[in-house]
Order: structure tokens, then sequence, then C-alpha cells
């Protein structure tokens, strides 16, 4: 299914949202906030789906707000700035908090909200010529909106570093600040993420969405206070359909239904 910006590429039981406005390297206006965040709101209901590809079509994942936006937005109210605003943390919103395990397919330019979208996901991988940048401030402007994913995702100090001296990050060192999960040769991005896409095709559907339920649950709870949450939690979990098969299997040393057989070499 493709839409003016969006497309949605269906593999079975996993889905790549694509960005696709390659000829001004997938940066987004609101237009395309809409249609994304509407593309994420749909796939959320979606009780078959149990993974999320995050891609942009060509060289650049994606460069963040259109410059042409961004010089209309110039003439805006404040009211509208603001409202604008919202709407654009709304679909980052629905990103992070989109219930099934997402990935990003990452290469070349990621610059201001594209680092967003990378940060609200699940995992990275990331092309060895992936270079990031918050470039917000050298133009007199704030990486805001995307702050709080950020920091969830590499934390004060690092949002602190690049956000207020627009460094670019290239690949190594957004892997080691866990932007990326794994960095690989451009050649090498798309089985890299297959073999991501296996791998959590390989897990429970129901453990992997329950877990990120509990993550957000526990996320900011001191350990005390997320103690009865985890243990009621793995209870349910130890007890329930698909955690009494996957240890039977595990036990048995055989195959749960929901794991795919392996492909034969």
């Amino acid at each position: 299914m493709r839409g003016d910006r969006i497309q949605i590429l269906r593999h079975g039981s996993w889905v790549e949202l694509r960005l696709c406005r390659p000829e001004l390297h997938n940066a987004f206006d609101p237009a395309m906030i809409a249609e994304l965040t509407r593309s994420l709101q749909e796939l959320s209901e979606d009780l078959s789906l149990r993974l999320l590809v995050l891609a942009g079509e060509g060289k650049n994942f994606c460069a963040g707000a259109d410059l042409n936006w961004m010089r209309e937005s110039a003439g805006y109210t404040s009211k509208r700035n603001e409202e604008d605003a919202l709407r654009l943390h709304r679909m980052f919103q629905a990103l992070h908090e989109f219930p099934r395990p997402t990935l990003a397919r990452v290469q070349g330019a990621v610059f201001g909200g594209g680092v967003g979208l990378v940060a609200c996901c699940d995992a990275a991988v990331a092309a060895a010529d992936a270079v990031f940048c918050l470039s917000e401030v050298r133009l007199g402007i704030l990486p805001a909106v995307i702050g709080p994913f950020l920091i969830r995702k590499i934390g004060v100090g690092n949002y602190r570093a690049y956000g207020l001296s627009a460094k670019p990050i290239p690949a190594a060192e957004a892997l080691r600040i866990g932007l990326a999960q794994e960095v690989v040769p451009l050649e090498r991005l798309d089985a890299a993420v297959q073999e991501w896409v296996d791998r959590f095709l390989g897990n429970g559907p129901e453990a992997m969405a329950r877990l990120k339920s509990l993550i957000a649950e526990i996320e900011f709870l001191p350990t005390a206070e997320a103690a009865g949450k985890t243990a009621r939690a793995i209870a349910r979990a130890r007890a329930g359909k698909e955690g009494q098969e996957g240890l039977k299997a595990f036990l048995d040393k055989g195959r749960p239904a929901w794991r795919p057989a392996k492909k034969p070499k």
C-alpha cells in the first residue's frame, strides 16, 4: 500500500514502513507527519502484525523537517507553531509506543527529527556511511520535540553534548552511545536487517508485546516499586499459553508454533 509520502510493504507477519520522498531526503512536512501518524495508529491495531521496520527510500534515511515547511513556519503565529509541534510529538509518540517491536533501517544522512525517528525505535541497524546530527541549534532553533525520546535512548549527557554542539555523530559513535545497535557496510545493510527480523520473529509475539508494555510501566519507577509489577508480569507469562508452549518446546528440544522453521542452507 502506498500513500503520497509513505509506503507500507507487507511481508507476512511483519511490515516495512518506508518514507518515500527520496528527492527531498525523506524530509517530513505536515502531510508526511499526518500520514505516518495515521499509518502507525492503523498498524498498531493489526493483531497479526509482529514487527515493524522503519526505512527511508533512496540514499538518505531522513533529513528531518522539510526546508519549505520550516521557511513557511517562520511566519506562523506562536499558537500555530505550538499546534504543529504537538502534531509532530504525536507522530513520535505513536512510534515510541507502538505495541510490537520496531526496527530502524538507517543509511546516509539522519538529521534533526530523523534522529528522533531512530530514537523512538526499539533497535536500529545503521550502514557505516550513516551520519546523525542534531543540527537545529545551527539554525537558531531547538531539537525540542525529540528531546524526551533522545534522553531515553542516549541519556541526558549525550543529548546535551550533541544537541548543544550540533556535532555530527558518525555511525560508530551512534553505536557507542546506543542510538544504533549494529553498524554494517552499506552493501550488507539489508542482510543485517533481515537477521534482526528473523531474530524478532523467532520470539513469542505475546511475550514481546507484554515486555514493551512492562518497560513503559517500570521505566522510571524505583526498583522497589517496580518489583510487584515485574513479579506479576513473569508469573502471568509463565502460566500463560504462550509461555507454557515455549518452555515445553525448549525442554523437549522442539519448536513453538510461532517460530518459523529454519530455512535450508
